[in-house]
């Protein structure tokens, strides 16, 4: 980390956390933040689902809501970042404050609810951005709309042809419903229905399904089951929990859904078991507590092809990636691993 980021992470931390964010995406928009570009090698280097990524570290949904920052963030060192969550109508999302750090924790709580400018706002702004680099987008369901299945859709077609991939996100804890659409029956008819939108587009591209790290055996095994049969492109393990174990900060107690370093074991092993169940038929984006190049290491040698972040940026910084993927190419040369792929799951066992 920067001198730079230590003092403006300081400042930070004096104010709203929401406040903090919105200041650390104009500091993006304005240019004051690193531009190392993609850190790359050929150890590096990484095939997910048709994708040539730079390297495996990417960002997470959720930092940059409404891709307002997708050139400077794209020039910070990740391997490819994913946008949103977008949802067809503009939204507010939950009252505030819905936005907590847990300093004592390395952790952070979120209640937002889908707060975005809505998908045709956000087409917009990912239709001026260049073709350097890979961004995706996170699909969303408007808080009042019935058929929630539908909206997901909607974002899809309007976005395609400006994005990389696509997440069909049914695991934020903060609308209403929506994880009931990880039961198996809805699960497999949003799919069908995605898959269907995605097969009608002038470019299709990758489709990821995003689930909860709250899930018990049964519920993964479906999900394996569904996600196979779908011919979705991987899956993402995993969105926020509802869990509070072990937490020690003051707002621990908090509504909304916990990131950050209490959730590396658990989003861990779900991933560990996800692979297990597909026979790693179905590639895998690795995330939950993920803040050195030890943690998405681990996740790789779970199963992971890629790995994504967000809390930890604000704990370590936007150099964070950047050293994250150098860091990882060490491990990878002192383990005799040519490639990243050669890595993937080479560990699995250990988390089951």
């Amino acid at each position: 980390m920067t001198l730079a980021e230590r003092l403006a992470l300081a400042a930070m931390y004096r104010i709203d956390p929401e406040t903090g964010h919105g200041l650390a995406i104009k500091a993006l928009q304005l240019g004051l933040t690193p531009k190392s570009g993609p850190v790359t090698s050929p150890r590096l280097q990484t095939s997910l689902a048709g994708l040539s990524l730079p390297n495996p570290i990417g960002l997470a949904a959720g930092f940059d809501k409404n891709a307002t920052a997708v050139a400077p963030l794209l020039q910070s060192g990740f391997g490819f970042i994913e946008v949103g969550a977008a949802t067809p109508k503009p939204q507010s999302g939950n009252d505030k404050p819905r936005l907590f750090r847990l300093r004592e924790d390395a952790a952070a709580i979120n209640r937002f609810g889908f707060n975005n400018d809505g998908a045709e706002a956000i087409a917009n702004r990912l239709a001026q951005r260049s073709d350097s680099g890979i961004a995706g987008l996170n699909l969303g369901a408007n808080k009042t709309t019935e058929d929630k299945a539908a909206d997901f859709c909607k974002v899809l077609e309007r976005c395609a042809p400006y994005i990389d991939f696509a997440t069909v996100n049914v695991s934020s804890p903060n609308t209403e419903k929506l994880r009931d659409l990880q039961g198996k029956a809805a699960l497999a008819s949003l799919l069908s229905d995605v898959m269907q939108t995605r097969a009608a587009l002038e470019r299709p591209l990758p489709v990821f399904l995003k689930i909860a790290p709250d899930l018990n055996s049964a519920d993964l095994e479906d999900i394996a089951e569904v996600a196979t049969s779908s011919g979705i492109s991987g899956i993402i393990a995993t969105n926020t929990t509802l869990s509070r174990e072990g937490l020690r900060s003051a707002d621990r107690d908090q509504q909304g859904g916990l990131s950050g370093q209490p959730l590396f074991e658990r989003s861990t092993r779900i991933l560990a078991q996800l692979g297990h169940l597909t026979g790693d038929k179905i590639p895998l984006i690795g995330v939950g507590g993920v803040s050195n190049a030890e943690q998405a290491y681990a996740k790789i040698r779970a199963g992971a092809s890629a790995v994504q972040l967000y809390t930890a940026l604000v704990y370590g910084g936007l150099s964070l990636a950047s050293q994250i993927a150098r860091d990882l190419d060490r491990l990878l040369e002192q383990d005799g691993f040519a490639s990243v792929a050669d890595a993937v799951g080479t560990q699995q066992e250990k988390w089951l």
